[in-house]
């Protein structure tokens, strides 16, 4: 592995964490988190082996969508802390070698935002076209409304004009208009803002929204948005001239081939890094069946993606756990065996749920599903929680049922606060995943702890390059349970084995490229066996089983003195 590769593409092997700051820890005692509290957490994150801080808004807001929508981009709500606060989270992140991203929302803003506010006053303001208008009464849209239940289409009038304005969210969240030269410079403006002070990217929001505003949307006076490529390629340059390490996530829950049209090329990229939403999906279908083969086909189907490129693969996000990939009767699946209640579901096409409620709390299931998080190729992203194994509160509405408070101790609120409970930003969870079973305190004393698990999978996976610099191999395997899959990288292999399957099992792998004598070293725990004279092995798998396995040629590349560390051993450190 060349260092320089390593050090100057540092989200191609990164551990993003995705932090709500509001329901993180609240220093100030009144019921919101803050951004002095995620400060005072940094080394609870670095130890956990964080590389990355993935920040939801922290933008000024009237918070009718949990900080989405926002008046003002080059600020800081009042009630998350100051300028100053931010700075000083970003110099202790950089510090303890993290580094910071944050959401970038320029799909649409709040309605009240001095743009559109002024947007509104007239037709002839100069902020008109900041957005999308339309002056003859629209067509029916109910079926493009991303929230049906809240929306019955994505135009509404507004009174001041007569005129319709366009908003694919919620009518108090205006879309922007991407296609104004304007509007664009502000958006550079607003990425080299933030990079200038200590930023390193940004999380894109809405990427499949962004990219069709205007289009099939009978606009009478832009003629819609006909270059989106081209104003990503622009973007990812500006960045790149500010701050040549800063990356572009992108949130696009479209097909493969669309995602990779939004990956650019090696010599014009776009987005940076991608969320998987293929593979996601396919993986709970799998985990439904106990069958391992929708996860298997959609690794298979992933296209090849510039060298500089990533993938972003997720257990579960800050969104309803959408299904919209899959087909309706796979979608079905899902529902029946992980969100049978309607008040588990979303729109038709989701789960408001967390893992480790869905998997019924079956510890051995739930690891391995995050053992396969961070064996997968490309770079794992976690949610705030997720290391300690947190639930939903299903009494929250909507989206807002995984948005809780983090869970530190098994105290007050969970440690979160000491605020009244009626004046938390959100709900403690209760129950069996409430914070008198499930917290940070506890964890932290348990060497067996999912939390001490999690932090050895980071640190594995930081040790294995392969897994986030070579391109993966699904290996053929006669068990319809079991995943296995190698990444190589620049002469050394790692192979990975999964059972998504209840029923222990012996799994027969053939590495036809291999010697005998060549040892697959296990890196979760200890042992080796040994590939015999053709080229295979049979090892065993108990039910939900996985091990991360090593290619030790007779005269290949080493393994690192620490490999052979225990998972209590990493509880300890």
């Amino acid at each position: 592995m060349r260092i320089a590769d390593t050090s100057d593409l540092w989200w191609k092997q990164a551990v993003v964490y995705c932090v709500d700051i509001e329901r993180f820890l609240d220093t100030d005692g009144d019921g919101s988190g803050d951004i002095a509290g995620l400060a005072e957490r940094v080394d609870y994150l670095a130890e956990l082996g964080v590389t990355c801080l993935w920040l939801m808004p922290f933008y000024p807001t009237p918070n009718r969508d949990d900080g989405y929508d926002i008046v003002d981009f080059y600020g800081v709500d009042r009630r998350l802390g100051s300028f100053g606060d931010l700075v000083e989270l970003v110099r202790t992140a950089q510090d303890r070698g993290l580094r910071v991203i944050a959401d970038l929302v320029v799909n649409h803003t709040s309605d009240q935002h001095p743009w559109f506010q002024a947007a509104r006053s007239s037709t002839d303001s100069p902020y008109r076209d900041y957005y999308v208008w339309r002056a003859e009464e629209p067509p029916d849209t109910s079926g493009k409304a991303v929230f049906p239940d809240k929306e019955g289409g994505i135009w509404s009038r507004d009174e001041a004009t007569g005129h319709w304005y366009l908003h694919r969210f919620y009518r108090h969240q205006p879309d922007l208009n991407l296609s104004h030269p304007k509007v664009r410079d502000e958006i550079a403006k607003i990425a080299g803002f933030w990079l200038h002070l200590g930023l390193d990217g940004f999380r894109v929001d809405g990427i499949p929204q962004l990219l069709t505003v205007g289009q099939g949307d009978d606009l009478e006076n832009q003629g819609g948005f006909t270059d989106p490529h081209g104003f990503l390629r622009s973007l990812r340059r500006f960045l790149n001239r500010r701050n040549g390490r800063a990356v572009l996530l992108g949130e696009v829950n479209l097909p493969y081939p669309q995602q990779l049209e939004l990956f650019g090329t090696e010599d014009a990229g776009e987005l940076t890094m991608i969320f998987d939403f293929v593979a996601m999906q396919n993986l709970y279908l799998s985990l439904a069946r106990q069958d391992a083969g929708p996860l298997a086909g959609a690794l298979r189907s992933r296209p090849p993606i510039p060298r500089e490129a990533q993938w972003a693969n997720f257990v579960r996000n800050h969104d309803e756990l959408t299904l919209d990939q899959l087909s309706e009767a796979e979608r079905q699946e899902v529902f029946a065996a992980f969100g049978p209640e309607e008040r588990m579901q979303v729109y038709g096409r989701g789960l408001v749920r967390r893992l480790p409620p869905m998997l019924g709390g079956d510890r051995q299931r739930i690891r391995m599903v995050y053992s396969l998080l961070f064996s997968l190729p490309g770079t794992p992203v976690l949610y705030y929680g997720e290391e300690i194994g947190m639930g939903e509160n299903l009494a929250a509405e909507g989206r807002m049922a995984v948005r809780t408070p983090m869970q530190w101790t098994a105290g007050r609120n969970g440690g979160f606060s000491s605020a009244a409970a009626e004046d938390l930003s959100g709900p403690v969870a209760e129950g069996e995943y409430g914070p008198d079973a499930v917290n940070v305190a506890a964890a932290r004393r348990g060497p067996d702890s999912l939390l001490a698990f999690v932090t050895l999978l980071a640190r594995r996976y930081r040790e294995c390059a392969e897994l986030a610099w070579g391109p993966a191999e699904v290996l053929d395997q006669p068990r319809p349970g079991v995943l296995a899959h190698r990444c190589s990288w620049e002469g050394s292999a790692v192979v990975a084995l999964h059972n998504l399957a209840a029923e222990p099992t012996t799994v027969p792998l053939r590495l036809p490229d291999e010697a005998q004598g060549t040892e697959l070293v296990d890196l979760l725990a200890d042992g080796t066996c040994t590939l015999d004279a053709d080229s295979a092995a049979e090892l065993a798998l108990e039910g939900y089983g996985f091990r991360w396995l090593r290619v030790q040629r007779p005269h290949g590349p080493g393994t690192l003195p620490d490999v052979m560390t225990t998972v209590a051993g990493a509880g300890e450190a």
